[in-house]
C-alpha cells in the first residue's frame, strides 16, 4: 500500500447511500423500531448524523433533542437549532439541569477544583486540558486545570489523580443524563437512538461508557472526523458548524476536543492514525506528510497508548458464558 494525504478521501455521495440504507436496515429490520432519536448538540458529528437521519427515516419518525444544561454553551442551541431547520425537523429541548443538580454533579465537580484552587467559585469558568504541541515534544497524557475569574484571569495547574478522578466523574453525570433522556424517548415512541461518535471519539476512549457511549445504531462509527466533513460538505451543513472548533461543550470555558483530549488537528491526526492502524512504516508516512520519523513515532506511540487505556470502555459486561457443572 502506497500511502499519501489524499488516502482518506471518500465518495460522499456512494458513502451517504451506504450509511441511509444501513440505517434503514438497523432500525426497521433488525431491531424492530419505527424510528430514530438523536441528540443535537449544535456540533459536526450530530448535524451530519441529522441529516442521514433524515434521509434514512423521513422527518415524521424522527425526533431530535436539544439537551442543553446550565453551562451550556449558548452557541450550542442556536447551531443545533439552525441544521433542525435546514433539514425540516422541529427540536424538543429537555434541559437536564434539574438532574445535574440531584446527581449533585456541579456540587462535587466543584469540591475538587477548590482543593486546587481554594478561591474557585460559581463564578469562574473552568477547563481541563492535555498538553499541546505533541509533534514537537514527548509529554504525558496528565491533565491541568486552567479557571478564569470574572476578570478574565487565568490560572493553571496540573490536576492531581484523585482531583481528576472526581472532576470526571462528577461532569459525566452530564453525558449520561443527556442519553437517560434520549432513551426515554426511544421509549415513549419505539424508536431507536442514534448515536453520534465517530470513529476517533469510539477507538481512541473519547467518550462516557453509558454516557455518549450508549446508543442503538452508530451511523458514523466507521468514519475518521475529517471524512466526517466531507459528507458534511456534500450534504449542505451550514458553514458556520462546519468552521466551529469541534468541543464537548463539557466545561464551563469551552476546551476543544484538540485541548482536552486528542492533542492534534484532525488533518494531521486522522492520517497518522490511518497509518498506523494499517502498519504503514512510520519513515513512510513521514516523508509523505513531511515530518520527521521521530514526529510520526511519537503520535503512534500516543494513539496506541490511548487505544490501550481506554480499551475498558469498549469492554461489553463480563460474566461466565456458560453455567459451569
Amino acid at each position: 500500500m502506497t500511502f499519501h494525504r489524499n488516502i482518506l478521501k471518500l465518495d460522499p455521495e456512494q458513502e451517504v447511500k451506504r450509511i441511509v440504507a444501513q440505517l434503514r436496515t438497523d432500525i426497521f429490520d433488525t431491531l424492530k423500531r419505527k424510528g430514530g432519536v438523536l441528540g443535537v448538540s449544535g456540533g459536526i458529528d450530530s448535524a451530519v448524523a441529522l441529516a442521514l437521519a433524515v434521509q434514512a427515516l423521513g422527518t415524521e419518525r424522527l425526533v431530535a433533542l436539544l439537551l442543553p444544561e446550565r453551562e451550556s454553551s449558548p452557541d450550542s442551541a442556536r447551531l443545533a437549532r439552525l441544521v433542525c431547520r435546514q433539514f425540516g425537523v422541529t427540536p424538543l429541548a429537555e434541559d437536564v439541569t434539574g438532574a445535574l443538580l440531584g446527581f449533585g454533579c456541579y456540587q462535587r465537580r466543584d469540591e475538587a477544583v477548590k482543593a486546587i484552587f481554594p478561591e474557585y467559585d460559581s463564578t469562574y469558568r473552568l477547563k481541563i486540558t492535555l498538553p499541546g504541541g505533541l509533534l514537537d515534544k514527548n509529554t504525558l497524557n496528565i491533565f491541568s486545570a486552567t479557571i478564569i475569574s470574572p476578570e478574565g484571569e487565568e490560572q493553571t495547574k496540573r490536576l492531581r489523580p484523585a482531583q481528576f478522578r472526581q472532576i470526571v466523574a462528577a461532569s459525566n453525570f452530564k453525558q449520561r443524563s443527556r442519553v437517560a433522556m434520549l432513551y426515554y424517548h426511544a421509549e415513549l415512541h419505539d424508536y431507536a437512538v442514534i448515536g453520534t461518535p465517530q470513529k476517533n471519539e469510539h477507538d481512541q476512549g473519547f467518550f462516557v461508557k453509558y454516557g455518549d457511549g450508549a446508543m442503538d445504531v452508530k451511523p458514523l462509527g466507521h468514519l475518521y472526523k475529517t471524512q466526517v466533513y466531507q459528507l458534511a460538505a456534500y450534504l449542505g451543513i451550514p458553514d458556520e458548524i462546519c468552521e466551529r472548533p469541534p468541543t464537548s461543550d463539557t466545561y464551563s470555558a469551552g476546551s476543544t476536543q484538540e485541548e482536552f483530549f486528542f492533542r492534534l488537528p484532525f488533518e494531521t491526526m486522522d492520517l497518522l492514525w490511518y497509518g498506523l492502524e494499517h502498519d504503514i512504516p512510520a519513515d513512510e508516512v513521514a516523508r509523505a506528510m513531511e515530518l520527521s520519523e521521530e514526529q510520526v513515532q511519537r503520535v503512534y506511540a500516543d494513539l496506541a497508548q490511548k487505544q490501550r487505556t481506554t480499551e475498558y470502555l469498549r469492554t461489553p459486561p463480563l460474566g461466565l458464558s456458560e453455567q459451569v457443572e
